[in-house]
Formats: C-alpha cells, structure tokens, sequence
C-alpha cells in the first residue's frame, strides 16, 4: 500500500462547498484505507495500491457525489516528503510580507515556464520541476499577495489539470 495526497482543485471556492467527513466518506466508500483530511482546503490522504485510473476513479465518483466536476491532483506522501526536504524555497520561510506557494501539475507539461518568471514586487517563480512550481508571492499595498500569480496559471492554459497550495499545508500533507 501507498500513502498518497489528492489535492482537489477549486473546492470550498462559493458554491463548491463540501464537508471534509463528506470528503472522507467518499474516499472511504471508494475502498481505500486510513483515510484522512487535511484542512478545508480539498487536501485528502489515503492508502491504497498505485493503480491506472485512480486519478479518473476519485474525479467520477466526487462528481457523481458534490454534483460538479472536482479536478484532482494526485502525489505520493514519499513525493511530498522529498519534495520538502528539497528545501526549494532555499530555507526562506513565510512572514508578514511573503507567502511560498507550490502549483502542482496533475501531468508534466510541454509548455515550461520562461525563467526567470514573475512580477517584480508581485510574485517570484524560484524554482520548476516537471510537476511543479515554487512560488514567492509578496504582500502588495493592498494587503494582498501575489495577485498577478494568475500569470503562471494562464500560462499552462485550461488543457492542463494544476492547483495551488500554500507551503505550509504541502509541509503538514508530507508529515500527517
């Protein structure tokens, strides 16, 4: 069996409201084990074997139960854990005006990222790997952070399945 983290995409967002025991139930229901939440933020660990069509089997049955399509991002917690022990943000931790994010790529992409890449003040691209995206987003007079992030995301296009987490959450997800 492997540990493995879905990270749904765009859920708790207005209308796509769900319940992380609704979460769990259904992953449940599905077969696999030791199922698990993580904030409300569509984060999901459970152990189950590495089979073709997981991804495809979570996404049916999460439409078929919240009545909207639920992108899924599927990583091992081994991936994550190696994935922070990478340190890619270089030992830079988050403070009042700095957030790290990781944009997860459900599948590599054809379209790499120009680098460097960002918006000076906004938000700052400090690493890539195939799947991924590390992001610095700074605080903008606003009060907001990296705003103009969505720069990443139009890049891929809508044809690639991506969302975003906060770092500390890819921490928790590695360690939980």
């Amino acid at each position: 069996m492997t540990t493995f983290v879905a990270l749904l995409r765009g859920i708790n967002l207005g209308q796509r409201q769900m319940k992380n025991a609704d979460l769990k139930d259904e992953f449940e229901k599905l077969g696999f084990e030791n199922v698990r939440t993580l904030i409300a933020s569509g984060n999901v660990l459970f152990d189950g074997e590495a089979e073709k069509g997981t991804q495809a089997r979570i996404e049916k049955a999460l439409r078929e139960r919240f009545g909207f399509a639920i992108g899924t991002v599927l990583r091992t917690q081994e991936e994550l854990k190696e994935l922070v022990k990478s340190d890619p943000f270089k030992g830079r931790k988050e403070d009042k005006d700095t957030k790290l994010y990781v944009t997860f790529l459900a599948e590599p992409t054809e379209k790499p990222l120009p680098m460097p890449f960002g918006i000076e003040g906004d938000f700052e691209v400090v690493k890539l790997t195939g799947r991924e995206v590390f992001i610095l987003a700074f605080r903008l007079p606003s009060g907001r952070f990296g705003l103009g992030m969505e720069a990443v995301w139009k890049h891929f296009g809508k044809q690639l399945l991506w969302t975003s987490r906060n770092w500390n959450t890819v921490v928790k997800a590695a360690e939980k």
